[in-house]
């Protein structure tokens, strides 16, 4: 499977990342669920395949066609899975500090 690294990884895609581990991190931290299942499909599919993130795509993918959470924590759980997917696209592209930010989101 290939991975983008930072040697790979355009200036635009880099700063995709960047502003889109910004805006699931802020999103996270609130809990607000439509916002979160709205960048999941609208923001990390698109992102992931346009960066050859394969992984990250096929799961952010997957996440919108499952069914309904039954619960917010189901909800929440499904997501941290997808933005530890995202953390690591952050440390490939040299984004330390965004990878920080969306793993003290996670753990709020």
């Amino acid at each position: 499977m290939l991975h983008c690294s930072m040697d790979t990884l355009t200036e635009y895609l880099r700063m995709g990342l960047e502003d889109l581990a910004a805006d699931v991190a802020h999103a996270r931290r609130r809990e607000e669920l439509g916002r979160l299942a709205l960048l999941c499909f609208c923001e990390i599919r698109p992102w992931a395949r346009r960066a050859e993130e394969e992984h990250l795509a096929a799961k952010a993918s997957a996440m919108s066609a499952q069914s309904v959470p039954t619960s917010r924590n189901a909800f929440l759980k499904r997501m941290d899975a997808l933005i530890t997917e995202l953390e690591q696209a952050c440390e490939r592209a040299g984004l330390l500090e965004s990878a920080a930010d969306l793993r003290r989101a996670r753990s709020v």
